[in-house]
């Protein structure tokens, strides 16, 4: 059976999807874009939106009763390469070794207009 996870603390799922899906000790997240909960604004920057997608997937992981540390794989969306260094080092802010596995995408355009979104996948 699956479950879904809901964290009021992070963004709401826009569409037909969950925020998170829990099942046999695994947990997916949903792509998080850079939205800041406290101020309800997007940064800037792309280090900025990294550092937000990846505290909005904290919230869930801990909502679903794990930590950034159960975290095996992410994905990172970015609309331009050129900011990979830095994403880099707002998102080495989050990990410890050995850091999650991890997939990094230029894509043309996200959600909202926003530089990155990422997603990940948590074992609990």
């Amino acid at each position: 059976m699956k479950t879904k996870i809901i964290c009021t603390k992070s963004p709401a799922a826009l569409g037909p999807y969950s925020q998170a899906i829990k099942k046999d000790g695994m947990l997916f997240v949903s792509g998080q874009i850079g939205l800041d909960m406290k101020t309800n604004k997007i940064p800037d920057d792309t280090a900025g939106q990294v550092r937000c997608c990846l505290e909005n997937i904290k919230l869930i992981i801990t909502e679903a009763g794990g930590s950034m540390d159960d975290v095996v794989r992410c994905a990172v969306y970015l609309t331009d390469l050129n900011e990979f260094a830095a994403m880099n080092e707002a998102y080495a802010e989050f990990f410890k070794e050995p850091c999650p596995a991890r997939t990094t995408i230029e894509v043309s355009r996200l959600p909202r207009d926003v530089k990155v979104e990422v997603d990940a996948i948590a074992m609990l």
